[in-house]
């Protein structure tokens, strides 16, 4: 190795080079041509023709149809510095096609082999580099040709950089292998939870007992002993009101956002502020109580929130539903309004509408099949303890991906400024 200190480099394999990128590179001005297809370049996908970045991401491009003639062109092999390369990298691009005039193209050299370059200008090193170059990077800001110019790269002779880059294809496969393995495990693990809920609060813990039909809409039989009544007989409910941004103020009564009742016990976290006076006048009857049970009409948190000793007093904003236990237990309430019985029955009476949320309209007309108290008690404790288990495996399976994720960035920098010698670990 030799000693280089200059920028993100350190130390160099004896036999590469550190060159300017202006000597790896060239910026391709060259303006589109008649039959170029439209390439998007992004973090995830690299570059792709707009029509199959849409076709994948479902998402849509914002068309530039005044400036279809007025484009850079690419050819493959060249590489894009687009509008977030300053989180992700530069993309190297396998099309030819054509670009916004808002990205720079680059032309590589004959000392370039992309393969290489791919990795090299995708590392976090790299990138961290890349980011000194401007003071006032940010998100949908371009990186100019002159910035990307500032920064060294290392240039191995052109064997060691295919033999990187065949390693490094090789060993990030397998490391993005096991992630994809640990995501379906996750996926797996959040559908054995979502299962465990919607059994325990559709039929109880007990698998020999005799059953009854239901008679809710998609429902299979429920326990001979349970009650079917409408909801609005076991618990009561209220959503917060519309209040406009002109009765915000600095300091005051606390109005609950989504962001408040995103955990199980609530937080003042981004709320707003009321005047005292005014709530006394126009909404005290919906500031909630100790223990009242929050949720999102979005029916999409998955969370149930309780008030607090910090959020006692406060008062709900509209999207946000309090409910009060009557003879469904509270316990069981946090439990049943996150099973697929209340979720299904929600998607149920929103159907032909446009609108996404639910409120007290639908839930008054939910029924729900309810056991005697000390069984909802019994039936909360066991999901309690089970979903404790599945969330702790999920947890520490999230971190093995998080590890995994670290471990291919700290390769990848690694192997492209030659900290690792490929040849002997192939």
């Amino acid at each position: 190795m030799k000693a280089i200190a200059e920028g993100w480099i350190d130390v160099l394999p004896v036999g590469w080079d550190l060159v300017p990128a202006k000597a790896a590179f060239a910026e391709r001005r060259e303006p589109n041509r008649p039959d170029d297809v439209h390439l998007t370049p992004s973090q995830i996908y690299g570059v792709l023709p707009q029509a199959e970045y849409m076709a994948r991401t479902g998402n849509s491009v914002v068309q530039n149809i005044q400036g279809q003639d007025n484009m850079k062109h690419v050819e493959p092999d060249d590489f894009i510095i687009h509008l977030r390369s300053f989180q992700g990298g530069i993309e190297r691009s396998e099309y030819s096609g054509k670009v916004s005039t808002a990205y720079t193209v680059l032309k590589p050299s004959n000392r370039v082999v992309p393969r290489y370059f791919r990795w090299l200008l995708k590392s976090h090193g790299y990138i961290q580099e890349l980011r000194t170059t401007t003071n006032q990077l940010r998100d949908g800001q371009s990186i100019k040709f002159a910035d990307f110019a500032k920064v060294q790269l290392p240039c191995p002779p052109h064997s060691e950089q295919r033999a990187i880059a065949d390693y490094l294809d090789r060993e990030t496969a397998r490391i993005d292998t096991l992630i994809e393995e640990q995501q379906r495990l996750i996926e797996m693990l959040r559908e054995r939870r979502g299962a465990a809920i919607s059994n325990a609060v559709a039929r109880g813990l007990e698998e020999a007992v005799a059953l009854k039909d239901s008679g809710l809409p998609g429902a299979g039989p429920v326990p001979v002993h349970w009650e079917v009544l409408p909801l609005r007989y076991t618990i009561s409910f209220q959503e917060g009101p519309g209040i406009m941004a002109a009765d915000f103020r600095d300091e005051g009564v606390p109005l609950l956002r989504v962001s408040c009742v995103r955990t199980a016990r609530s937080t003042l976290e981004g709320c707003n502020y009321l005047d005292p006076a005014e709530v006394d006048r126009r909404w005290s009857h919906f500031r909630v109580d100790l223990g009242d049970l929050l949720i999102s009409a979005s029916a999409s948190m998955g969370t149930v929130s309780e008030v607090t000793e910090e959020t006692a007093g406060a008062v709900p904003y509209t999207g946000i539903i309090r409910i009060k236990p009557g003879r469904m237990h509270k316990d069981f309430i946090r439990w049943f309004v996150v099973s697929g019985e209340f979720i299904d029955q929600v998607d149920s009476l929103k159907t032909g509408s446009t609108i996404q949320h639910f409120g007290p309209t639908h839930l008054a007309q939910m029924r729900v099949a309810l056991p005697p108290t000390d069984e909802q008690r019994q039936i909360a404790a066991h999901l309690d303890e089970q979903t404790a288990r599945i969330d702790t495996l999920i947890v520490e399976t999230e971190r093995f991906i998080e590890l995994a994720r670290e471990r291919r960035s700290a390769l990848i920098t690694a192997a492209v400024t030659g900290q690792i010698d490929v040849q002997e670990t192939s």
